[in-house]
């Protein structure tokens, strides 16, 4: 006859196995390292960090690599009209996060969709998320004091730092931008330091109330310079004291 106490040892190990063998299927979220990233899909092919566990019939366990994810659909920080993408590389990590439901009918069509398959917390059903570090690939002079949008050296970094409200850009590369509509500074005083090239017009003291200029020199000109609509190249000069003509243009 089977005691109580036996009776309940036997459920507890029955409910114990049976709860073993549902977490051993579910899924939420682990490393994975990227094995390619399809740009134009936005998706991406992991292959997941943690191996999987197979508890074998004499109770020994079997480790055993995970199949490659693949369509995976890659998680950029994108809102209100506007994205911040990286340039996705083979080897970079990532957390892979497995959704409740089945996501193929959002993922071909977005807004809110029938689940097509029954299938719950399933690897078909991954989204990855740039970023996550071990400790061999872990970045290096992390800020903390500012925030950085930077390469992973820091050799190029656009930095703001809060308080006192400074942006800095900094580079060991060239700096380029392009304004098709324009480009506008205002600020109370700019320095330049370096060599300065114009390829186009230069004005200064725009406005009604003009504005003066002052330079160290020495300057030199190729062309001509034109002061109050007189030309520095090619005025003549009257009334010389010598006789009564005038003097040449500029040689």
């Amino acid at each position: 006859m089977i005691t109580n106490k036996e009776r309940a040892s036997s459920t507890e190990f029955i409910l114990d196995t049976l709860r073993e063998s549902i977490y051993s299927e579910l899924r939420v979220a682990m490393p994975g390292i990227i094995e390619s990233f399809n740009a134009n899909a936005v998706t991406c092919e992991v292959r997941p960090a943690i191996r999987g566990r197979i508890e074998n019939p004499d109770g020994t366990v079997t480790q055993v690599e995970l199949p490659l994810l693949v369509d995976v659909p890659v998680i950029f920080p994108r809102g209100g009209g506007v994205s911040l993408t990286f340039p996705v590389k083979k080897g970079d990590e990532c957390l892979v996060v497995f959704a409740d439901r089945c996501i193929d009918f959002w993922w071909q069509n977005g807004d809110v969709q029938d689940a097509v398959d029954g299938r719950m917390h399933h690897l078909a059903d991954a989204f990855a998320i740039l970023g996550p570090q071990s400790q061999t690939h872990k970045i290096s002079n992390i800020s903390t004091s500012s925030a950085q949008l930077r390469s992973d050296d820091g050799a190029a970094m656009i930095e703001l730092i809060p308080g006192s409200h400074a942006v800095n850009v900094t580079t060991s590369g060239k700096l380029t931008a392009n304004a098709n509509g324009g480009t506008e500074i205002t600020s109370p005083s700019i320095v330049l330091n370096g060599n300065v090239t114009i390829n186009g017009n230069l004005s200064q003291g725009m406005g009604s109330g003009g504005g003066s200029a002052t330079i160290n020199g020495p300057v030199t000109v190729k062309n001509d310079v034109t002061a109050s609509g007189i030309s520095l190249k090619n005025h003549k000069h009257g009334g010389v004291q010598t006789g009564s003509g005038t003097t040449g243009g500029a040689q």
